[in-house]
């Protein structure tokens, strides 16, 4: 007994087109990757020269960003230790305490509420006089008039509506607060948050004009390189025109030519942002700057860091090269 033959099914004319046409364009994709690659190794002072500068703008973006997520972590920081005295009368039962604390707990923008009370608060301020024996004396003689304090520490000083709301209409707070005192932030602390906050915009408006400016270099350092070396080319360029090579295959190289500018320009950027970073954490872990969050995700997501200064690296050049080979290609 013959085992049956199997036939394969005929390739319809279509078929075959499709199939030819899809070797041929990858063939000529990897040909303009190599004339691509060819031509960047050709004109060694520009090519130097090109990813130097676009290596520096990918380092200055990297930077910036940096250097804001850390004056946005100081300032979460600052945030998180300054809090609003709200002021009770040092004689207030702590079954009322406990009441207001919890509706000022469920509050938004809240993060916690802590509860000193009017002897806590004398012991404080007595330490801070123990040399004085004077000032020791007359606090001790005033004693029943210090006040009990709910310090309440918010996510966002800016955003103290839920608050001001609730010193202003909450019955049991308003029976027993304390007239003397009204209820305030931490000076200090909220200046230093507004110092914070101010060098964060500084830092993002100065940043911001500082990439613009280098992505603007990086882009004509680039676009001159395309120009030698379409120049360069010039006659090669006529011979392909000549025979009959598409706009895409003679634009191409020139493209590819660009992103390897922009992908060895994030490769040597990424590893001196990485470097410099790890080079200033101990001093700055030294004057309190948290910066151990940003290196813990920027060391998490190395892959993704180096991947969008790729991208952004490579956009650069793309739109270089674009612009130059439309000018100067007379396709």
């Amino acid at each position: 007994m013959t085992k049956a033959k199997t036939r394969k099914k005929p390739v319809s004319s279509r078929e075959a087109v499709r199939i030819k046409q899809r070797r041929r364009g990858w063939l000529t994709f990897v040909r303009m990757c190599r004339y691509g690659i060819n031509s960047f190794s050709r004109n060694a002072w520009l090519t130097v020269a090109a990813t130097a500068v676009m290596s520096i703008t990918l380092l200055i973006v990297f930077m910036t960003m940096s250097a804001r997520q850390i004056l946005l972590d100081t300032a979460s920081n600052i945030s998180k230790q300054a809090d609003m005295s709200i002021y009770l009368k040092g004689d207030t039962p702590e079954k009322e305490i406990n009441a207001i604390k919890s509706r000022i707990a469920k509050l938004d923008n809240v993060v916690g509420v802590k509860y000193v009370s009017a002897e806590e608060a004398r012991d404080q301020q007595a330490k801070q006089y123990e040399d004085d024996p004077e000032a020791l004396e007359a606090i001790k003689e005033s004693s029943n008039e210090m006040s009990a304090t709910l310090r309440v520490s918010v996510e966002d000083l800016n955003n103290q509506k839920s608050l001001e709301n609730f010193i202003k209409t909450d019955k049991l707070y308003k029976k027993y607060k304390d007239p003397r005192q009204e209820p305030s932030f931490s000076g200090d602390r909220q200046q230093a948050l507004k110092t914070v906050g101010d060098w964060v915009h500084l830092a993002s408006i100065g940043g911001s004009i500082a990439t613009v400016v280098f992505v603007v270099i990086s882009s004509l350092v680039v676009f001159n390189t395309i120009r030698m070396a379409i120049f360069n080319r010039k006659d090669e360029i006529q011979m392909m025109k000549l025979i009959g090579a598409e706009r895409s295959f003679i634009r191409g190289p020139f493209i590819v030519e660009a992103v390897m500018y922009g992908f060895i320009a994030a490769i040597i950027a990424t590893i001196a942002g990485y470097s410099l970073l790890f080079f200033v954490r101990e001093p700055m872990t030294r004057y309190g700057i948290p910066a151990e969050g940003l290196l813990s995700s920027l060391t998490m997501y190395v892959g993704l860091v180096l991947l969008a200064m790729i991208v952004i690296g490579a956009f650069i050049g793309v739109v270089s090269s674009w612009i130059a080979t439309r000018k100067y290609l007379k396709l």
